[in-house]
């Protein structure tokens, strides 16, 4: 008799457990209906045990995904294994209000939830526990850290004044195409390109006003390229951009554009109207470059046969630019 006793006591200081501990727990049978609801879940969900149980999950929370629930619980039931999911999986399966005042940034309650089988006496599974564990401390925590990581490696990629690559990072990519391009036997193009006379406007207006043209400039380059073409300020007043999968006079469209847009522009500072062009040098990839240097080589003489030229013009290298071929 006092075995049995302490056995119902055991059983209810379980329960109590169950009820005071700071994680949602539920059990449900094979055909998702609840059995056991915690008071985690009654104060997260507003539902009471007496009006959840033997109701199925998936009509009391309709936004939890039934196919993939099921899915997940298919091996607990059948294969008698613990599984578990992550917030970084899924943030939550439970749509519940955050209401950490620390991390009230978040809306909902980022949630672990594990899935227990619970075998009978016969060994056979007909019930899973649901374990929730509240993360929302951790994933914002976690979510912000990446957030200022990914600014400060955008940061250090960034030229500040264009809001172009800067050099470092542009050359960078230019490596990885030449590489992908000399690899796979594709095409790119190159432009190199300055502004004509820029140290005259420096002189004349000022260098807040030079700093202005480089930013208007930057903007008129970012609406002529495409998503894959990668665009940088490679020093002073001269950009690069590589066009990505195309060749060299289908690169001469994109340049012109550039260069009558930008000659078509006019930037006002203090009251004062400037005009300016550009010249742009253009060098298609071919799998005699042996570095990614030499590519950049050929669009330079490019550019510099423009400027020997009357300047504000385009011009694809030829070999009879190089002065090594004089």
């Amino acid at each position: 008799m006092s075995k049995q006793v302490l056995d119902i006591t055991e059983f209810h200081w379980m329960m109590d457990m169950l009820q005071t501990i700071d994680v949602g727990l539920l059990v449900l049978d094979t055909d998702f209906n609840v059995q056991v609801w915690n008071s985690f879940m009654e104060n997260h969900s507003g539902l009471s045990p007496d009006k959840i149980k033997d109701k199925s999950l998936f009509e009391s929370f309709k936004e939890i995904p039934e196919s993939w629930l099921r899915k997940k619980v298919k091996p607990v039931f059948l294969l008698k294994n613990r599984t578990f999911t992550t917030w970084e999986q899924r943030p939550y399966v439970f749509k519940f209000k955050n209401y950490r005042p620390i991390t009230g940034t978040a809306k909902y309650m980022y949630q672990n939830t594990t899935f227990i089988p619970l075998a009978s006496t016969d060994g056979s599974v007909n019930h899973i526990c649901m374990i929730i564990y509240d993360v929302t401390d951790i994933a914002v925590n976690k979510l912000a850290l990446n957030e200022l990581n990914n600014a400060l490696e955008n940061l250090s990629q960034t030229d500040q004044l264009t809001q172009l690559n800067n050099r470092g990072h542009w050359e960078t990519c230019l490596n990885s195409e030449f590489a992908r391009c000399i690899r796979y036997d594709t095409v790119s193009s190159l432009l190199m390109f300055d502004i004509d006379y820029f140290k005259q406007v420096n002189d004349q207006y000022g260098h807040p006003a030079g700093d202005e043209v480089l930013r208007q400039v930057s903007e008129v380059l970012k609406g002529v390229l495409r998503n894959t073409d990668i665009a940088g300020r490679y020093g002073g007043e001269e950009f690069g951009v590589i066009i990505t999968d195309t060749h060299a006079q289908e690169a001469l469209v994109l340049a012109e554009r550039l260069r009558t847009q930008i000659e078509a522009l006019t930037v006002s500072v203090d009251g004062k109207d400037i005009k300016f062009t550009v010249s742009i040098g253009i060098s298609e990839i071919s799998p005699k470059l042996g570095q990614p240097v030499e590519w950049l080589k050929q669009s330079d003489q490019a550019l510099y046969h423009c400027k020997e030229n009357g300047r504000n013009c385009c011009a694809i290298f030829t070999p009879k630019m190089n002065p090594n071929n004089a």
